[in-house]
């Protein structure tokens, strides 16, 4: 009888808050809209849109932005948008060679960032370093300011001590990384609560809420890094998988690369972030003789034109074009997001190459996917760290919506 009537009152709270996360949506998409608007694009009732926007108001999640005049006649509307300082998120990024930690606020802006180009140290090393940067940045926010912090979001590559030889980084050793939990030590370090996912996943879910999400539900998400990561949006969330790795193209069979600077496969495969990442174009430059320590000094070269960034880009796409026709045949999505951790004319170099590759490869039947730049750029990492606790805060997730018939904790943990 108890969990009838827990399942009843459930019900509705989970409908209501489904509901507050639709206009919110709505409102990231179109930027400002009225009571009138807002209805007629949920098919919400004028009341409930009311009673919503006056909830949303009340927590200071949006904010009246003027008034104009719909038709002919009556009372100017009220408009009203999201207010961007109504919550905040932590990002903190993970990466082999680089640390970073930024604080955005729910209009996706950048307020503050702590930055270590650095070959990653050992988990308890990187924990008490982060903590101290979250420390940092949240002594330069106002009180009322830290009340509204949604919570840490961490993205980083899973597997971070595998696939070293690939990578051309035989002499770090991560392999410590792979048994230890990041994001719950850093909650127990913070109390703040923490949401993980792997950067590839992060970035596409920055693009859904921040990005390319406003006019797309719909596309793979390829970010060129480090290692190449990768994500799926389908109906306006992110596919995750069993364990966290749909989209996980990284590790998708490619043939052996044809530049000498790469190494030899054991077998007659290879796997594609051998030749399609940021680390494989590293290694490339420094076998033609040229000094790169992490992957910011990469910019420099791609601007000058360095003829090796030539050879590994076409090198990356005739690696890449395959592996994306795969994907697009599996989950037929019209639009591809190509987003980089550098860019000095990458991206868009990287753009035209797939697009003509995918053109010229396309199926008889099969039509290209626009292929859109990203939205973020070298910001990809730190505001896809950062979306995650906005995200899962305050995106219309069907999982909202969920019907009760499981044990209530379960429900609000998932």
């Amino acid at each position: 009888m108890e969990r009838d009537q827990a399942t009843r009152v459930a019900g509705p709270m989970r409908l209501r808050r489904y509901n507050e996360r639709l206009l919110l949506q709505l409102l990231r998409r179109i930027g400002e809209a009225s009571k009138a608007e807002l209805a007629r694009r949920t098919h919400l009732t004028s009341t409930a849109v009311g009673t919503i926007i006056q909830a949303l108001q009340d927590d200071d999640l949006i904010t009246p932005t003027g008034r104009r005049v719909e038709g002919q006649r009556g009372q100017p509307a009220t408009l009203v948008q999201i207010n961007p300082k109504g919550a905040f998120g932590i990002g903190v990024r993970l990466d082999r060679d680089a640390i970073e930690t930024a604080l955005v606020d729910l209009g996706g802006e950048i307020l503050d960032r702590r930055v270590h180009n650095r070959i990653l140290p050992p988990p308890l090393q990187t924990l008490e370093l982060v903590r101290a940067d979250i420390a940092a940045l949240l002594a330069g926010m106002r009180p009322a300011e830290r009340v509204r912090i949604a919570g840490i979001g961490v993205a980083q590559p899973y597997n971070l001590g595998a696939w070293l030889r690939e990578l051309g980084l035989a002499k770090p050793d991560f392999s410590a990384w792979d048994g230890f939990d990041f994001a719950s030590a850093l909650g127990d370090e913070t109390g703040l609560p923490v949401f993980s996912e792997n950067d590839g996943n992060a970035a596409a879910i920055a693009e859904l809420f921040y990005g390319c999400g406003r006019r797309y539900d719909d596309f793979i998400y390829v970010f060129m890094g480090p290692v190449i990561g990768c994500g799926v949006a389908l109906d306006g969330t992110c596919l995750r998988g069993v364990t966290g790795n749909a989209g996980d193209i990284a590790v998708m069979p490619v043939r052996p690369s044809a530049l000498p600077s790469a190494p030899k496969p054991a077998g007659k495969w290879d796997m594609l972030l051998s030749r399609a990442s940021l680390n494989a174009l590293a290694r490339h430059l420094r076998w033609c003789g040229e000094e790169v320590r992490t992957h910011t000094d990469l910019e420099g070269f791609v601007r000058a034109g360095h003829p090796a960034v030539d050879e590994w880009l076409a090198d990356c796409v005739d690696a890449l074009a395959p592996a994306l026709r795969a994907a697009l045949c599996m989950l037929d999505v019209p639009v591809v997001v190509v987003d980089a951790d550098v860019d000095a004319g990458l991206i868009g170099r990287l753009r035209e190459a797939l697009a003509r590759e995918l053109a010229e490869t396309a199926p008889e039947a099969r039509g290209v996917p626009e292929i859109v730049r990203g939205s973020f750029g070298t910001e990809a990492g730190a505001i896809g760290a950062a979306s995650l606790p906005m995200f899962f805060s305050f995106s219309p997730r069907s999982e909202v919506l969920r019907s009760g018939t499981r044990n209530p904790e379960e429900t609000e943990h998932a």
